[in-house]
């Protein structure tokens, strides 16, 4: 099955925002959607600090402060896993 990661941390309006739009489009089962929260992690805080929230699909960083619909839809259509 097909990942979706969202590096995010509490209180990220935009980590909401994306993370509400994942689960509308994985509702299907499109993907397993997981999200990791960076505060919990220092290396992840340091990786990920300003950049949030970060979705990665399959282990490939797709866009960062705003889910990109088109490029989520276009890769999981087309099949190719990374990572």
């Amino acid at each position: 099955m097909r990942q979706v990661v969202v590096y995010s941390r509490p209180g990220c309006h935009l980590c909401e925002i994306a993370v509400e739009r994942l689960r509308e489009i994985g509702a299907d089962g499109a993907f397993a959607l997981r999200e990791l929260d960076i505060s919990r992690d220092e290396e992840l805080h340091r990786a990920y600090f300003e950049r949030i929230p970060v979705i990665v699909l399959d282990g490939e960083e797709l866009c960062e402060y705003e889910l990109d619909e088109a490029l989520l839809r276009e890769r999981l259509e087309s099949g190719a896993v990374d990572g």
